[in-house]
């Protein structure tokens, strides 16, 4: 799966489940989507195909979110997607 289909797949997810999501762009390496569950789970999220692969300022990025205490997962592919989506529905 492309990762443009993926991130529609994860878009109207999120949506179905009763998210908001909203597409992050403008600074280089920030994960692809900031995510809004119920419950109150906010998440920065990067997507990769299966084979995707993280860029250096991604990880770099990536790491200073998380060491302000940002939850951010990286997901590769549409199970992990779904895995995912079980865990915060």
């Amino acid at each position: 799966m492309r990762e443009s289909r993926l991130e529609r797949y994860f878009r109207q997810e999120v949506v179905q489940r009763g998210g908001w999501t909203i597409k992050l762009t403008g600074t280089k390496g920030i994960p692809d989507r900031l995510v809004m569950m119920p419950g109150g789970v906010v998440v920065f999220v990067e997507l990769k195909t299966d084979k995707g692969r993280l860029s250096k300022i991604q990880k770099a990025v990536i790491a200073k979110l998380s060491g302000l205490g940002c939850n951010v997962e990286v997901l590769y592919g549409k199970d992990q997607v779904d895995e995912w989506f079980a865990t915060v529905s």
